[in-house]
């Protein structure tokens, strides 16, 4: 049994279109960004953690999907905006630009006796914004769909609109890199059958 280790609509919907069966158990974990911890560093670190706490009480043999998601500009991590107005402020900030979308992925289980495996990846994404109006990003805003999106943002939603390209996996964009989820799972079953 596959457990998602996440509340994420998107991440759920992602799985269920790639024909995965799961469960959901959102992990309860501190997302505070840590001293000198990169947003490469910070998405595979909560990634892990998120799977570990949900592994604690899954059934045995149960493998725990773990993924955060950050879209960084400048080497800053951008996560969900709090109010409307860091929404505009980070809409302001990728308009015109190129970012990356950084989705750090684990897939943890726990044998029969008891030892924990975490294997732990990332997938970096480059995604390029037209410019945006100050119009465009209020009316985006009020629209409340980046609200709780990392970056204040959705690609496959109204935002799709001032993404010309990206560079990578389009899906880790959304919230969940499904080809290298995929290779993960493949990998953990086979290693439960060893």
């Amino acid at each position: 049994m596959l457990i998602l280790a996440s509340q994420s609509p998107r991440r759920a919907e992602l799985l269920r279109n790639a024909g995965i069966s799961f469960e959901v158990s959102p992990a309860d974990v501190d997302e505070s960004l840590r001293d000198g911890e990169d947003p490469l560093q910070y998405v595979k670190r909560l990634a892990k953690e998120k799977a570990l706490e949900v592994l604690k009480t899954a059934a045995q043999g149960s493998l725990v999907l773990g993924a955060d998601t950050t879209v960084v500009i400048d080497g800053e991590s951008l996560g969900k905006p709090a109010d409307a107005d860091e929404a505009r402020c980070m809409l302001q900030r990728l308009s015109g630009r190129m970012h990356q979308v950084m989705t750090g992925v684990c897939v943890a289980s726990r044998d029969s006796d008891g030892k924990v495996t975490a294997e732990v990846e990332a997938e970096v994404t480059d995604v390029e914004f037209t410019a945006i109006t100050a119009e465009e990003i209020a009316a985006y805003v009020r629209s409340e769909e980046p609200m709780d999106k990392a970056g204040a943002y959705a690609i496959q939603g109204r935002a799709s609109r001032w993404i010309p390209g990206i560079r990578g996996c389009y899906f880790n964009v959304v919230g969940l890199p499904l080809a290298r989820v995929c290779t993960m799972l493949s990998r953990a079953e086979q290693g439960k059958s060893a």
